[in-house]
């Protein structure tokens, strides 16, 4: 078990909480394929009837880890991160995200895989792509627009706005705002709430309230990725890694 993700299970809800919190819990391959297990986990165990999401500290996630991002390596078999993203899109259990702090990058698109997204006051919403020559990831460019309509996903993927969780709860982008400290004690008792419903009810519910399919957003993946692979090749993101470490404003001119 990896020491940057604490599992827990009680009261059948099975508890995830990211713990690097020294890197404001930035994603790494470890991390995406320990979430990942967890993920498909849920869905082979049929004790577990609801998944809480989490993290340690002030941040939720900062996002990708810039190390194993910037220095990809070969895995063998499927990439973590694609094992992750298919696993959270295609988990048949209820997903709640109580989100601690910040959100960045995939720490707000894998929201849109979840089903109650709850955050406390000091939490915001940010998906910078476009400001380091990236576009959207994890079907955020289908799922956003449905979640939030066009105009609040304009805001945040074309923009790159930071929303504060009084404007992600207007949007509609999470469900409920709580005070810091109640947070997790609050989402707990969600989950274990739901996790004592009936079982079969909740996961026929879960998928017709989706209302896209999971090829839909396989499908929308894909063609991310095409395009993500592309700008990871090009000028503009280039210009913007260099800008990061010297501290200094990208030029797309």
């Amino acid at each position: 078990m990896s020491k940057n993700l604490i599992v827990s299970v009680k009261n059948r809800v099975l508890s995830l909480t990211i713990n690097r919190p020294e890197l404001k819990n930035a994603l790494n391959r470890e991390l995406y394929a320990s979430l990942a297990d967890q993920f498909e986990r849920s869905n082979q165990d049929e004790q577990i009837r609801a998944v809480l999401l989490t993290a340690n500290g002030d941040t939720f996630t900062a996002g990708n880890d810039l190390d194993d991002f910037l220095h990809p390596i070969e895995e063998s078999g499927t990439p973590s991160v694609i094992r992750f993203l298919k696993a959270i899109s295609e988990c048949e259990t209820p997903i709640i995200v109580a989100v601690n702090g910040p959100a960045v990058g995939i720490g707000l698109t894998m929201l849109l895989h979840c089903d109650m997204v709850y955050a406390g006051k000091r939490a915001h919403f940010r998906a910078p792509f476009t400001h380091v020559g990236l576009v959207p990831e994890a079907a955020s460019s289908l799922l956003l627009p449905l979640a939030v309509g066009n105009a609040w996903a304009n805001d945040l993927l074309l923009a790159g706005r930071t929303l504060n969780a009084d404007e992600a709860l207007a949007s509609g982008l999470i469900s409920r705002v709580y005070e810091d400290d109640v947070l997790v004690t609050e989402s707990l008792k969600i989950a274990e709430q739901i996790a004592g419903l009936a079982p079969n009810s909740v996961k026929q519910s879960k998928r017709l309230i989706r209302g896209v399919s999971t090829e839909q957003i396989q499908a929308q993946m894909k063609r991310e990725g095409v395009v993500f692979a592309q700008q990871l090749a090009s000028a503009e993101f280039k210009e913007s890694i260099a800008a990061f470490f010297e501290k200094r404003a990208p030029n797309f001119s």
